[in-house]
Formats: C-alpha cells, sequence, structure tokens
C-alpha cells in the first residue's frame, strides 16, 4: 500500500468525499437560509397566502396564490394601495383598479394605467384602462367567454414612477 504523508489513497479519498458533502450541505443550508420567511407588509382580503410580486422603482408588492372568482385583492407598493376588482358580466369580465395613496387612501388619477392579460389559453391581451372620475378608479372590459384562470399584471406610471402589481381571477 502506498502511503502519500502517512496516509493511504483510501484514507485521502474518503477525506476528499467528507470534504465535498460537507460544501454541499453548507451550500443547501445557506440556499434555505437566503429564502427566508418574512412577515408580508400588506394583505389581501379573501386570502391569506401571499407570494412576491415584481415591482419598478418601489419595494416588492404581493400577489394572492390562491386566485379569486370574485372579490378585491389589495397589495401595498412602497407609497401606495393597489385594489383589483375582477367582476363577471356578460360576455367578459369588468377589471376594476383603484390606485390609491397607502397613508390616505386618496386616489391618484392621470396616472397612465395597462393591464397585461394572460387567459386560460395562453392568449396575451393588453388592455388600457381609463380613469373614471366619478368612481375615482380605473377600468376597462376584457372580452372573455373561456373559464379558467386569468393572469393580471398591471403596469401603472405615475409621473414616470413605475407602480406594478400582479393579480389573478377565475372565470367560471
Amino acid at each position: 500500500m502506498s502511503r502519500i504523508e502517512g496516509h493511504t489513497q483510501g484514507e485521502l479519498k474518503m477525506w476528499r468525499s467528507l470534504k465535498l458533502g460537507c460544501i454541499a450541505v453548507s451550500l443547501g443550508l445557506i440556499g434555505l437560509t437566503a429564502c427566508g420567511t418574512g412577515e408580508p407588509d400588506s394583505t389581501v382580503l379573501e386570502s391569506e397566502m401571499e407570494t412576491p410580486t415584481e415591482t419598478t422603482a418601489t419595494p416588492p408588492a404581493t400577489t394572492p396564490e390562491k386566485p379569486l372568482t370574485q372579490g378585491v385583492q389589495e397589495i401595498k407598493v412602497g407609497p401606495y394601495h393597489l385594489e383589483f376588482v375582477a367582476l363577471p358580466e356578460p360576455g367578459g369580465v369588468q377589471l376594476d383598479f383603484y390606485l390609491q395613496t397607502e397613508e390616505t387612501h386618496e386616489a391618484i388619477p392621470g396616472a397612465t394605467v395597462t393591464a397585461q392579460v394572460e387567459t386560460p389559453t395562453g392568449e396575451q391581451r393588453t388592455l388600457e384602462l381609463a380613469y373614471d372620475e366619478p368612481g375615482e378608479h380605473y377600468a376597462a372590459f376584457l372580452p372573455a367567454e373561456v373559464s379558467g384562470e386569468y393572469k393580471v399584471a398591471i403596469l401603472t406610471d405615475i409621473q414616470g414612477e413605475k407602480v406594478n402589481g400582479r393579480f389573478a381571477f377565475n372565470r367560471e
């Protein structure tokens, strides 16, 4: 048996395997720690499950993990409060979006609001939401007859500041 610095080749292989195993376990623990479990900073009515969503120039918002058939979905994005309501109607779905200040819930008119909708069939649609002054919200009608989950990204431009939120709903 050949020895290298007092160890056999078998012992050296065993130590290398042990070192690699320790490194793999350490990396796995670091990955799990990085994921963490923080407290969400917003609420979603009728749904307790939330996941992060993508935003631009503001802290992350959230989106419900379990889409709603009807009801208000609310998220906080930095200093903004976003509310989304999808109401089924004959021939489609009425999309109502409330853009408000987080602190006082005052409506924010004059923003550019676009909805990017993915239908249950995978079709992508883009809708411009018009501001309804009496209702103090943005609205559009989505022609839709297909049942299933619709995913909606609301893209908002408030005087150059991008504020985005992700929502989902089911049409039955």
